[in-house]
């Protein structure tokens, strides 16, 4: 008998653990939302534009000094980002009644 621990039991369990990442991953990504349709719904009863440049520089500048110190990659992390952001938008403009258009890339 071998001590040995079974490659398939190795990988099963860091399934689980990336499938636990996911859910949670979502959870978070569920809330931000919430929190950002607040945020739309707040800019349309006072005026303000769904697209805030400059707050989109500082996340992106923030985010993109967390992701060079966790090793993220750059390009992953700019996509990943425009995806949000594009949701963030698009909520805020459904809430105003517009139609939604993509901003250019970050």
């Amino acid at each position: 008998m071998t001590d040995e621990p079974d490659p398939e039991d190795a990988l099963a369990r860091w399934r689980d653990e990336i499938d636990t990442i996911d859910a949670q991953m979502i959870r978070l990504l569920a809330e931000r939302f919430k929190i950002t349709t607040k945020v739309g719904y707040w800019k349309a009863a006072n005026d303000v534009p769904p697209v805030d440049p400059g707050r989109e520089r500082r996340q992106v500048e923030r985010l993109e000094a967390l992701a060079e110190e966790t090793g993220l990659s750059h390009e992953f992390l700019t996509r990943f980002l425009r995806i949000i952001i594009d949701e963030v938008v698009r909520h805020h403009r459904i809430v105003r009644g517009e139609e939604f258009d993509a901003p250019d890339p970050l």
